[in-house]
């Protein structure tokens, strides 16, 4: 049987267990067709490119399915009837890898270098920018110059 990978985007304001209800009744369907399903991985709730049908996100699920072609197309049929799926993609590839795919493998990476090191130099705790006159040397020097002033008195007192 031929091997194909499908990517479908749900709509972003529906939960992840619904994600999973939605990707239950695909894999429910292969299955009832003969079909089987290999792979499956949830790449989680991501900005799309640009909007589809008003949405901004989308969740992204990867099923990599063991199918006949007329299971596929019925598939394909039932994913355009969805309410909840934005756009799929089916591809037909020549195996399945076993494997994390990239998108997951990336995410991993990613997490492994959140640290981001100190905090940079001329910012508050809060991560707000000081103000025009608060981080400049000569507005510092002259508050500095001004306190000396203030606790020797000025030279007329002397």
């Amino acid at each position: 049987m031929p091997l194909y990978e499908t990517v479908v985007i749900a709509r972003s304001e529906i939960t992840q267990a619904q994600v999973d209800a939605v990707a239950d009744t695909l894999i429910a369907q292969f299955e009832a067709d003969g079909g089987a399903v290999k792979k499956r991985e949830y790449w989680g709730l991501r900005s799309l490119a640009y909007r589809i049908k008003k949405n901004r996100k989308g969740h992204y699920i990867l099923l990599g399915v063991e199918a006949t072609h007329p299971a596929m197309k019925e598939l394909e049929r039932q994913l355009t009837l969805n309410e909840d799926v934005l756009r799929f993609m089916t591809i037909r590839i020549d195996e399945i890898s076993e494997e994390p795919s990239i998108i997951l493998s990336r995410k991993s990476d990613e997490r492994e270098r959140s640290f981001r090191g100190p905090e940079p130099a001329g910012r508050f705790e809060s991560g707000r920018k000081r103000g025009f006159d608060e981080g400049r040397e000569e507005f510092r020097a002259r508050d500095e110059f001004r306190a000396d002033r203030d606790d020797y008195g000025t030279e007329e007192e002397i």
